[in-house]
């Protein structure tokens, strides 16, 4: 039996993630990282899915435990990947993370869990600061806006 080359190199698996990206009329929710990846950068609230876990109830609990923020998950819309591939003990990680469009519900924006700020931008704003937030947030952004207006 062939071993496994990332099991024999150290190297990270992919791990399944979510990104709730929720919209507010026209404004996005997004946290200033805490921890490792992106710490410190503001992105959608998100984590890893639970076993179990379909990926828009994965969206909805993250971003309640992130946020405290109550939204309807609406439809997965994107997937991109998130690799550092240096060995897992140095750091090195592969998350796939899925976009969910999310309407928000109810509740005003407090950080818990792993974020350390919440706050509203509209996509003016996020694309002005967008050298402090997490890749690929701006394409995310644009995409969800784009759908949500298609869609009733």
């Amino acid at each position: 039996m062939a071993s496994d080359p990332a099991e024999s190199d150290n190297l990270p698996r992919p791990v399944a993630a979510v990104l709730a990206v929720v919209l507010r009329g026209e404004e996005f929710l997004l946290v200033r990282r805490a921890n490792p990846p992106d710490q410190g950068l503001w992105g959608f609230p998100g984590g890893k899915i639970e076993p179990g876990e379909g990926v828009l109830q994965a969206a909805l609990r993250e971003l309640q435990e992130e946020t405290g923020v109550t939204a309807h998950a609406v439809k997965a819309f994107a997937a991109l990947d998130s690799i550092d591939a240096r060995p897992i003990d140095e750091g090195g990680h592969h998350y796939v993370l899925v976009g969910v469009l999310c309407r928000w519900q109810s509740g005003e924006a407090v950080a818990a869990d792993d974020a350390l700020e919440a706050a509203w931008f509209d996509l003016p704003t996020l694309l002005v600061n967008r050298a402090r937030a997490s890749i690929d947030v701006d394409t995310l952004a644009r995409e969800a806006l784009a759908l949500a207006r298609t869609l009733p």
